[in-house]
């Protein structure tokens, strides 16, 4: 595949200083001096911890001086995947590493939404709330293991009451308010929750949007549910009439008491994630205490190179991943950086005013983020003081090289650009930043530390300087412990190791350049991944399918070479139904209300039938390639198919739209 990824000189390169001041560079002399161990280079670094997986995340067990009541007795249990198991024996809880870092001297958090100006939450304040939340959580009878759920907006409360949830060992789970009803309980029906946290509404560019009668209808769905509790964000006293067992936010914090952490085992389920596959609900993703702990502590010290003081800031919902790795900032002893709202309300210029007023020193964003800043046209590096910025990270989709030149042109030359790659399956990266490497346009500088990240061939051999799938050959700490409701693992087994038994397959195209680098070419799988959120298809088709005129639909997600994100919708109609502009508003208000409005269709096509493999499967990937411009012969092997007549038509459609 060709790509206009990738160019021959640095963009950006670190100075002597930079480099010296850098997190990884300090632990890099601790190797030294107290393992005897000397790497030329953060790649010579990579090597090492990733051939000597043990040695490597024992040393960070030390460096971060992990606090546990019982210490582990091994490292790794063995290196099979799925199955290998970290630091057996030991207990402790990741709250307890957030609050260990409270201190009078700077806020916890800042928080500013379209609503509120710019406030501050001190460590005490904090620290209070998450006591007297996590006393009322026992109260309602919650303990270690049960699920805890959360219908909240990225608001301090949001912080509070996962931080009071994990400090009794309970397990989190949230979506964002902008999430549909169906999309709510497909996940959270799956985990059966005992508490529910919920917003009484929420507003977003510039409008207010009433989330009771959502609650109202969570309360009939969730019949789990023992206590809601309800934080009034768009009135003062939302009432709670109706709403079985409920109670306002301000009740369960009203009696102080002491924080103290419930002692659990490294692999205790700290929160629940979704991740989405082609077909079914979506997969309920269970990640660990301590694998989290460490893995956040690795990749926000040692890759984001955050550092006492720092105010990290990255722009996300709590639907997404990248919330929970936010909240991970709190472990360095940085300050984050919480905002609610549109991006673009009442302008674009909303996120860089609010990185002037907040002093923000790392600007977490989207690669669509940075696109639609082009495309409008404006000057943050001349508009606001952007003096405290000492970094950009993008991702969600590959940030093209536009996007990098456009960061160093519009912004500040000297900034550090870190384009990154991961997954909520790990919640982390798989390929990150270093401010201690070169940036070239178009490319991620680095494979993650401890992820032996490969590019793999059909037939399972690495490639150098070739696209081939991204694959991890070695396990990770925060890889899932197990998938919600999946006994015997056969959806965990397929999702990660059907393609390649033994290795983890995660699903994007990659491209590993010869001096470390990598390329990420978008998702090689059908899972939809707008705006760094993932849907599966298959949420899509229960929706649109379930309109009496539609009898058979299918969706793509593709990734533009030059940023952007393509989402067609094709739909088979019933005989004698027209696609008029009636239906596609229904088709979009029912997605949008239902699902989210980040998976709106950008068009939607009338179709004959849906092209499908012989034993029924929608063939998804294989018109995304077309798509995406690879030659019919290489995306799909029509005697494959049930009605190879059916994929003409895409055939005829990529070679109009590429």
């Amino acid at each position: 595949m060709d790509t206009p990824f990738g160019e021959e000189q640095p963009l950006w390169t670190p100075s002597e200083t930079v480099i010296r001041d850098a997190n990884i560079s300090q632990y890099m002399h601790w190797l030294t001096q107290e393992r005897g161990l000397h790497f030329e280079d953060r790649e010579a670094l990579w090597r090492w911890s990733v051939e000597k997986l043990e040695d490597f995340w024992a040393s960070l067990w030390s460096y971060f001086s992990i606090k546990a009541s019982q210490p582990y007795n091994a490292v790794l249990s063995s290196h099979t995947m799925p199955g290998a198991s970290w630091f057996s024996g030991a207990r402790l809880n990741y709250a307890e590493h957030i609050f260990r870092n409270a201190t009078s001297d700077r806020p916890a958090l800042l928080f500013r939404s379209e609503r509120q100006a710019l406030t501050e939450i001190s460590w005490q304040e904090l620290t209070k709330n998450v006591g007297a939340l996590s006393q009322s959580l026992r109260a309602m009878g919650v303990q270690p293991g049960d699920r805890v759920v959360a219908y909240v907006p990225n608001i301090p409360q949001a912080i509070t009451a996962f931080l009071a949830c994990a400090s009794v060992g309970a397990i989190w789970s949230s979506c964002s308010p902008d999430f549909g009803i169906s999309s709510v309980t497909e996940r959270f029906q799956q985990i059966e929750p005992k508490v529910l946290f919920a917003v009484d509404g929420y507003q977003y560019g510039g409008k207010s949007f009433d989330r009771l009668p959502v609650i109202h209808e969570l309360q009939k769905q969730l019949p789990t549910l023992q206590k809601i509790v309800v934080i009034p964000y768009l009135k003062t006293e939302p009432s709670l009439e109706g709403i079985g067992h409920g109670v306002l936010w301000s009740e369960v914090l009203r009696e102080p008491a002491e924080l103290t952490f419930e002692q659990v085992p490294f692999d205790h389920p700290l929160w629940i994630l979704y991740s989405s596959g082609t077909t079914g609900l979506p997969k309920a993703i269970v990640q660990g205490h301590g694998g989290i702990l460490l893995e956040h502590l690795k990749a926000l010290t040692l890759d984001v190179d955050l550092k006492p003081g720092d105010r990290f800031f990255w722009f996300t919902t709590t639907g997404w991943m990248m919330w929970n790795f936010l909240v991970g900032g709190l472990l360095t002893k940085s300050v984050i950086l919480l905002y609610d709202g549109s991006p673009g309300y009442p302008n674009l210029e909303t996120l860089w005013q609010f990185a002037q007023e907040s002093q923000m020193s790392f600007f977490g964003t989207s690669a669509s983020y940075i696109a639609s800043c082009m495309k409008a046209g404006i000057e943050p590096g001349q508009s606001y003081d952007l003096s405290h910025l000492r970094g950009i990270g993008s991702t969600g989709s590959p940030l093209p090289p536009e996007g990098f030149h456009w960061i160093h042109e519009h912004i500040r030359e000297d900034l550090w650009v870190a384009s990154v790659s991961g997954g909520t399956d790990i919640c982390s990266a798989f390929v990150a930043g270093s401010i201690v490497l070169p940036v070239y346009a178009g490319e991620l500088q680095c494979r993650s530390l401890g992820a032996n990240v490969q590019s793999f061939d059909d037939a399972g051999q690495p490639l150098i300087e070739e696209v081939g799938e991204l694959v991890v050959t070695e396990p990770l700490p925060s890889m899932p412990l197990f998938f919600w409701n999946d006994p015997d693992q056969q959806r965990y087994r397929e999702s990660y190791f059907a393609t390649y038994p033994g290795i983890w397959r995660h699903g994007d195209w990659i491209r590993i350049t010869e001096r470390g680098s990598a390329v990420i070419y978008g998702r090689s799988d059908s899972t939809i991944n707008r705006m760094g959120i993932r849907m599966g298809s298959s949420e899509i088709y229960r929706i649109v399918e379930g309109l009496p005129e539609v009898l058979d639909s299918l969706i793509v997600g593709v990734e533009r070479p030059h940023g952007g994100y393509y989402l067609p919708l094709f739909v088979v109609l019933r005989p004698g139904v027209e696609l008029d502009d009636s239906l596609k508003a229904r088709i979009k208000s029912e997605l949008r209300t239902h699902i989210s409005p980040h998976h709106v269709p950008d068009e939607i096509l009338v179709i004959s039938e849906v092209p499908r493999t012989l034993s029924g499967k929608k063939l998804e990937v294989p018109v995304k390639k077309l798509l995406m411009g690879l030659p019919m012969e290489k995306a799909v092997s029509l005697d494959a198919l049930s009605n190879p007549q059916a994929f003409r038509y895409f055939q005829e459609f990529a070679s109009q739209r590429n």
